[in-house]
């Protein structure tokens, strides 16, 4: 007969499932302040890329759409690291919003810099764009009072 307790090691329960009885899964989770000094490293990372692809990129890049790319890139993560900072205790749109700006801007840097060899990217872009409205569609179906704290 089950007593409704979990017996097992608490290091051996599924990870995902945080509960008083599973403490240990608490270390694989990203706090809400991981988020902020993420979110943070990516708006600067984004400022120091969009100056870049505004002076520097010029030299190396000689194609206009190219640079318009780029331009678009860095002016993603900017604003979703903005997003980021905001939802930063909202595990689950915080999430989308950092896998988001990682394969969609992440991918256009490489693709811009080198088309031939990042090939393979190409359907990554979009696929960080689908993250990114996640992460404002899951926002959006939280209560207002508790879209920065909504957890997974």
């Amino acid at each position: 007969m089950s007593t409704g307790q979990d017996t097992r090691n608490p290091d051996e329960q599924t990870p995902l499932i945080v509960s008083p009885e599973n403490r240990s899964a608490k270390r694989f989770a990203m706090s809400g302040e991981t988020f902020w000094k993420v979110g943070a490293i990516y708006g600067a990372t984004a400022v120091a890329l969009g100056a870049f692809g505004a002076h520097g990129l010029k030299k190396v890049i000689a194609d206009p759409a190219k640079i318009g790319n780029w331009s678009t890139a860095a002016q993603y993560q900017l604003i979703h690291s903005v997003a980021l900072l905001i939802a930063r205790d909202n595990t689950l749109a915080a999430s989308f919003f950092t896998a988001g700006m990682t394969l969609f801007s992440g991918s256009i840097y490489a693709l811009t810099l080198d088309t031939a060899r990042f090939r393979f990217l190409g359907p990554v872009t979009p696929l960080g764009g689908l993250f990114m409205i996640a992460g404002w569609t899951t926002l959006a179906f939280s209560k207002s009072g508790d879209a920065a704290r909504w957890r997974f």
